[in-house]
């Protein structure tokens, strides 16, 4: 870590952004009611000897909200996609017509959803955890220089301060991010 309070607040803020934003990536992972690009991020396909992410493989395409076309660029690859897509966790059993895949996504059940909104809360509390972490991080810096003499106190408990606001800030957004994300799976 640097010795200065601005780049220790810079970093400690980077790192809190990036926390935010992965656990923002890890919400749009999680089904809800309508198909999208992120469901299938991490399904990965044996592809000669080699396992590649499905959207490597095929192209996506999204005509009702729980419906999604795969369309392989190489026909050879077809049967691991349908495994592939059998196998995941979307609970989907892909309908092969030749020439693409149609997977129908089942309607969420009462029991899914709450299991999904269980499934964000934990996310989101990977994400205040990793804010906190960065906290703690800048505050033994801080702490440390004012220790080592290099700053006064007062200049520590103002720094301590700032980064407890950014905390907030960051932790406020994780917040934010989970109840959009719980009112999306609520909803039917």
């Amino acid at each position: 870590m640097s010795d200065d309070i601005p780049s220790i607040l810079k970093d400690a803020e980077a790192k809190m952004k990036k926390s935010v934003e992965v656990t923002k990536d890890e919400f749009t992972a999680i089904r809800t009611g309508r198909a999208n690009a992120a469901m299938l991020q991490g399904i990965t396909v044996e592809y000669y000897g080699a396992p590649t992410p499905l959207n490597q493989l095929s192209s996506l395409q999204f005509p009702e909200a729980r419906t999604i076309i795969v369309t392989p660029y190489d026909k050879s690859a077809m049967s691991g996609i349908e495994t592939a897509l059998r196998d995941s966790d979307l609970g989907v059993n892909p309908t092969n017509n030749g020439d693409n895949l149609r997977v129908v996504l089942p309607a969420l059940t009462e029991e899914r959803r709450k299991d999904y909104v269980k499934l964000a809360r934990t996310k989101a509390e990977d994400g205040r955890v990793a804010v906190r972490g960065s906290r703690g991080n800048a505050k033994k810096a801080i702490e440390k220089l004012v220790k080592d003499k290099e700053i006064g106190e007062d200049e520590g408990t103002r720094a301590e301060k700032e980064l407890e606001a950014l905390t907030k800030k960051y932790n406020d957004q994780i917040d934010e991010a989970l109840g959009l994300k719980e009112t999306e799976l609520e909803t039917v």
